[in-house]
């Protein structure tokens, strides 16, 4: 009974490997998918309590569930068909690369990421950065739209921090998807980002294939409900100005929408401006033709020694939050009313028909989108020094051509954002934020812009300057 077995050494290694298969397959996983769900499951149940609109069962479903589902769908396969046609490969092959274009858009939401935190993260950067304000709400409209109805933001786009500050802004109310550009395809921002439930997009991607796994992502996600956010321009504005619309994401929504479905499309006009953007003058360069191209190292070394000067200055108590950031939140707009208002149904247009209906809606929605966008201290200041040129103006001067702005904007319906509803302390801040960045001068008590710095001048006067009368 006490005799002992011999086996050969290559079954006893079959068998240990086995055994560590089953316990990382039966064990480890299960503990290690407990402890990443778990807390996101109770996050899921406690905010599904507070948020006006709650997270979609789509949003919950595990990631590989999704892109198996893109995979399958008919208009998709119909998509790799043709693409093997095309470029004489076999299917397989096609679908090969559909998997790889579906893994690299599909999000993998995680609640407990995305309000514990990417919600604190968000708001202590955005805070430490800007003095955030939360402006003109339409509460009496927003508070129409029906939970169930699927909500997109429509914004402008003037810096990378607008992510941060409209999910931030907006995080009381739903958990937002945005539509992320290739720079942040980079590990392991590309997996935190994918976890907060953006999906990454190629701009301007003329593979056909590409654009119809993208297209039909989007379309499962508008009628599942899912809040998005999108920035119509479909780039950051070089100039300060909103820039015309690129409608693809929006025109794949209204794929997605029907008129007589269960689900309303809401678009949400969301305007947003800044005293200071991050990235103005690298903004600026880009307009500049004959402008030598910089490369990654260089701009790696340029965010460095910006982030040294700030905190020398810190260090030297020297150093102010760079102004006010304002986000509005406009009237929102239904597309069963607008479709209804105007007899249109998207789903039986095509070819010119169809372009010059979305060209409308593009353009109604930048509209909305640009009678919100925030009026703050620097836009203001920057437009009066704009219109003299090199000229000195006193601050008696300045103050009155500032007030007749407001006047003027505020007889056109804008959005004026005045710090402490104090103009003096509005003007003081402004110019403040100016002089300090050596824009303007000044000179026996008399202020002027530098006259290399007006194109930054007019970068930011251009923020507001579809607010005005014409010229």
């Amino acid at each position: 009974m006490l005799d002992s077995v011999s086996i050969p050494l290559w079954l006893a290694l079959a068998g240990a490997i086995l055994a560590a298969w089953a316990f990382y397959e039966h064990v480890l996983m299960p503990a290690l998918r407990w402890m990443v769900m778990h807390p996101a499951n109770q996050v899921i149940d406690e905010m599904g309590k507070r948020l006006r609109i709650g997270i979609r069962p789509f949003q919950r479903t595990r990631r590989q569930a999704l892109i198996h589902r893109l995979l399958t769908d008919p208009k998709v396969q119909q998509a790799a068909e043709a693409y093997a046609r095309e470029h004489n490969v076999s299917v397989i092959a096609a679908l090969h690369r559909v998997e790889r274009y579906a893994r690299e858009t599909v999000p993998a939401f995680n609640a407990y990421l995305y309000f514990r935190i990417g919600y604190w993260l968000g708001k202590r950067f955005a805070q430490l950065l800007y003095r955030v304000r939360l402006g003109y709400v339409d509460v009496e409209n927003l508070q129409r739209v029906a939970p169930d109805s699927t909500v997109v933001f429509v914004m402008n786009h003037r810096s990378n921090m607008d992510y941060v500050l409209a999910g931030y802004l907006a995080a009381d109310q739903t958990a937002l998807s945005y539509a992320v550009g290739e720079w942040a395809r980079i590990w392991p921002l590309s997996a935190l980002i994918r976890s907060m439930g953006a999906y990454f997009v190629r701009r301007d991607s003329r593979d056909e294939l590409y654009r119809r796994v993208l297209e039909r992502y989007i379309v499962m996600a508008t009628e599942a409900g899912v809040p998005q956010a999108v920035f119509p321009e479909g780039g950051l504005t070089r100039d300060g100005r909103m820039r015309e619309p690129k409608l693809g994401a929006i025109d794949y929504m209204m794929r997605g929408f029907r008129t007589d479905g269960d689900r309303d499309l809401v678009f949400v006009p969301l305007g947003i401006n800044y005293d200071r953007v991050l990235e103005d003058r690298t903004l600026l360069r880009a307009l500049d033709p004959e402008a030598t191209p910089r490369g990654k190292l260089r701009a790696l070394g340029t965010t460095f020694s910006f982030f040294l000067r700030n905190l020398w200055l810190a260090l030297r108590s020297e150093w102010h939050r760079f102004g006010y950031a304002c986000v509005n939140f406009g009237a929102p707009v239904s597309m069963r009313a607008y479709c209804e208002e105007r007899n249109l149904d998207f789903h039986k247009l095509a070819g010119e028909a169809r372009k010059r209906a979305m060209a409308e809606l593009g353009r109604h929605l930048m509209d909305t989108v640009g009678k919100i966008v925030p009026v703050l201290p620097v836009p203001l200041i920057a437009t009066v020094f704009v219109r003299h040129g090199e000229k000195a103006i006193s601050e008696l001067e300045l103050k009155a051509e500032v007030g007749a702005l407001i006047d003027a904007l505020a007889a056109r319906g804008a959005h004026i954002y005045v710090p402490r509803k104090d103009f003096d302390y509005a003007v003081h801040v402004g110019l403040r934020m100016l002089t300090l960045r050596r824009l303007v001068g000044e000179r026996e008590g008399l202020f002027f812009s530098r006259s290399e710095e007006l194109p930054l001048l007019r970068y930011y006067a251009n923020s507001i300057a579809h607010l005005l009368p014409a010229a």
